[in-house]
């Protein structure tokens, strides 16, 4: 086989016809490869690549046959326009998330000097992402995961996000009484007997990100046992959840003493993200 870039991508998104996007899998590791954008790719279908490059592409092919997330084999993750640095010690972002940050930008005030948390934050996505919009904000990226708080930490500083400050604990546990404008959070929601954790990509990424219980609830008793604590009266809480857990998160939001508790659908028409509010 002659080694163009069409050559190659024609091979590679055969090899892949078992993934949901073969052919955008093959763009983004030849992407990767060559250190060019995918538009070269299609500027440039006849362009030869040497021997080592196109060596170096097949093997990472063949590893994405066998299931290693893109994300992985590229070492980054595209969230909320923002390029990240993720590895196989974080949950790789996913693009529903962004509705969280939606919510947040939506319903707390721009223009104030709010101090917010991202609780288990990861690769800093969520956290980076708000900072990113909201400069007047002070984000507190914190996450129990020492090797999560170093690469969120290397992410804002890559990106320039000044307004921002990592810290490794577990959950608002560090955090003073009454400390906080906000609490967002994509916290782990899988039950352990959950059958998609034996498939595609979610078998290379940490069982600690995704994992809570038996019934996939037991992050968020966690997590809504102190945010009363370091929430201001009237302080917001936005949690991401399963799609079949919206009702259970509402019940432990009202349990916790929250009011004015919402669900907000995505573009699915599915419940993936709830905001309450502590009373004032």
């Amino acid at each position: 086989m002659q080694h163009t870039i069409e050559n190659l991508l024609n091979h590679a998104t055969t090899q892949l016809a078992q993934h949901d996007q073969p052919r955008l899998d093959a763009e983004v590791l030849l992407s990767y490869v060559l250190g060019k954008p995918r538009s070269h790719l299609h500027a440039w279908p006849e362009k030869e690549l040497d021997a080592t490059q196109a060596a170096d592409f097949l093997a990472l092919v063949e590893q994405r046959v066998t299931g290693h997330p893109v994300a992985h084999l590229t070492g980054r993750r595209e969230f909320w326009s923002l390029e990240l640095d993720v590895s196989d010690v974080t949950l790789i972002p996913r693009p529903e998330t962004e509705l969280l940050v939606e919510q947040a930008l939506a319903l707390l005030p721009a223009h104030e000097a709010l101090q917010v948390a991202d609780l288990g934050t990861g690769s800093g996505a969520i956290a980076i992402a708000l900072a990113h919009e909201r400069r007047r904000w002070q984000l507190l990226a914190i996450d129990r995961s020492i090797n999560c708080t170093r690469i969120a930490r290397g992410n804002a500083q890559r990106l320039d996000v000044t307004n921002l400050n990592c810290i490794n604990a577990n959950w608002s546990t560090a955090l003073a009484d009454n400390s906080l404008h906000a609490i967002v959070s994509n916290p782990p929601y899988v039950a352990m007997s959950d059958p998609h954790l034996r498939r595609g990509d979610v078998r290379f990424e940490p069982l600690i990100a995704l994992v809570a219980g038996t019934d996939g609830l037991e992050a968020f008793r966690s997590l809504l046992g102190e945010a009363p604590r370091v929430l201001k009266n009237g302080g917001r809480i936005f949690l991401e959840h399963g799609m079949e857990q919206a009702e259970d998160v509402r019940n432990l939001l009202k349990k916790h003493g929250f009011t004015d508790i919402e669900t907000c659908r995505d573009l699915a028409g599915l419940e993936r993200v709830s905001q309450a509010r502590k009373p004032a």
